[in-house]
């Protein structure tokens, strides 16, 4: 078998770079239409714009009252009023600034998704001892390079910017007896505090996530490391090798990546947790990194490369979009229809937010169309997961949804009724995206397409559907 080397090309470069410096162009054109008072800023703009959060929080309860027994009042009520009584009195401050803040957090939790997925994708080939994807195998493992640039920028953003980002952060609401003490969140200080007091410094938190990165990256570099190696020397032994690795990633994985869902996204609003939340956000980033693995398989295919890719492994990199995407769904069903039906005021006022926000509202129906409604019409036949134009279209739709179910996950909770969608939003966006795609496509040339020396070779090449 030749080998194929992809040609990481000035002309990409320059397509990166231009991308790149647009996305700064957005950011600052963004930052010009706010000061100024524009269109970009649409918070200044209306009345009804300057209601804080605890008036969200505040329609909830009035509305949940009328359906739910007088035992849900009290206590729950005073929670959630104090956290937006302390929100609400912030609110009129956030601008510009604040916004690019929260879209990089965003940015970091969506394309750390992304890196890991393409390392989960292929370390479960490994652990299955799936034959079918050999010839794609150095795309997801190249997508994980970007766990490292991933690491450094989170830490970093958290470290600068927690006040910000996480309302649990501030010292005042663990003074008891204080004007915005918050039982509730005192009572979760152990774990972020942890062994220091509440308001001090979050070691446990800050803990978990410096562990997390080092052991994804220290089991990257040694998958890495493994398949080179089989390269150059051959025979089964690197095989087996990287079998055991994956699966010790894949039970990190299954622990770390609910934990970072809860710590990353769900503790931003700190009153209301769900039990499916850790699996919610694994879905959005499956999907999304399958349908990323799936646009580079297409793309590099259509630019003479990969010529041993069939549309049968197409048709298989189809389905598992086309399932994927149902599964989110699924999750996104089941978790809505839960507190939807309880109607607990504390558990209500997540949807509430979302739902009845006019911020919000429009994103919160546009986040389902983009990702279950398009993908399962425009992929529901078998030819459609055979042809490149479907799954390009399908998988950049995608791409993109669940970009916004992470932005509909963070922005109201940190911003609320200073939230908005624009410039601002998708320059940060483009930003990220190329220095993503930068280091991805990079680390994909430094070693062959197809891994030489799998055992699995012949299995790949007869695979049929």
């Amino acid at each position: 078998m030749s080998k194929e080397v992809f040609d990481f090309s000035a002309g990409i470069k320059k397509k990166l770079a231009i991308a790149f410096i647009s996305g700064v162009v957005l950011l600052l054109a963004g930052w010009m239409l706010s000061s100024t008072g524009g269109h970009e800023e649409e918070h200044s703009e209306g009345d009804h714009t300057e209601l804080a959060v605890a008036d969200d929080h505040g329609t909830d309860h009035e509305a949940a009252e009328g359906m739910e027994t007088e035992h849900h009042e009290g206590d729950d009520e005073s929670h959630v009023a104090e956290a937006g009584d302390h929100e609400g009195a912030e609110e009129h401050e956030k601008g510009w600034f604040d916004r690019v803040v929260i879209d990089l957090w965003i940015n970091n939790v969506y394309f750390t998704g992304l890196a890991l997925i393409g390392l989960f994708f292929f370390t479960i080939q490994y652990a299955a001892q799936a034959g079918w994807s050999t010839y794609i195998l150095r795309i997801p493992l190249s997508m994980a390079s970007w766990i490292l640039p991933a690491g450094i920028l989170m830490i970093l953003t958290f470290l600068f910017f927690n006040h910000d980002i996480f309302h649990w952060t501030h010292s005042d609401l663990y003074e008891v007896g204080g004007e915005h003490y918050d039982e509730l969140i005192a009572g979760k200080t152990s774990f972020f505090y942890a062994p220091l007091e509440g308001g001090t410094f979050p070691v446990f938190f800050v803990g978990r996530m410096v562990v997390f990165f080092g052991a994804w990256i220290l089991l990257f570099r040694k998958l890495r490391s493994l398949s080179n190696l089989e390269d150059q020397l051959g025979g089964t032994s690197y095989w087996y090798k990287m079998r055991r690795t994956s699966v010790a990633f894949l039970l990190i994985f299954a622990v770390s990546s609910s934990i970072a869902a809860w710590d990353w996204v769900m503790s931003i609003d700190v009153h209301w947790f769900s039990t499916m939340f850790g699996w919610y956000v694994f879905a959005s980033w499956f999907v999304a990194g399958l349908a990323l693995i799936t646009l580079i398989t297409v793309l590099l295919k259509e630019n003479g490369y990969l010529s041993q890719v069939t549309s049968n492994h197409l048709h298989d990199l189809g389905k598992f979009v086309f399932a994927f995407s149902i599964f989110w769904t699924y999750i996104w069903f089941s978790q809505f229809l839960l507190i939807y039906y309880a109607n607990i005021p504390e558990e209500s006022v997540y949807f509430v937010e979302r739902m009845m926000n006019d911020k919000y509202s429009t994103v919160f129906y546009v986040n389902l169309i983009m990702n279950f409604f398009f993908p399962f019409l425009v992929l529901i036949t078998r030819d459609a997961k055979r042809l490149n134009v479907f799954l390009k279209i399908a998988c950049i739709v995608i791409i993109l949804g669940h970009w916004v179910d992470f932005y509909l996950m963070v922005t109201p909770g940190t911003l609320g009724e200073s939230g908005a969608f624009g410039l601002t939003e998708i320059g940060l966006y483009l930003v990220f995206g190329s220095a993503f795609l930068f280091v991805v496509l990079k680390a994909l040339s430094s070693y062959a397409l197809v891994p030489k020396n799998h055992p699995m070779l012949e299995e790949a090449k007869n695979h049929h559907i």
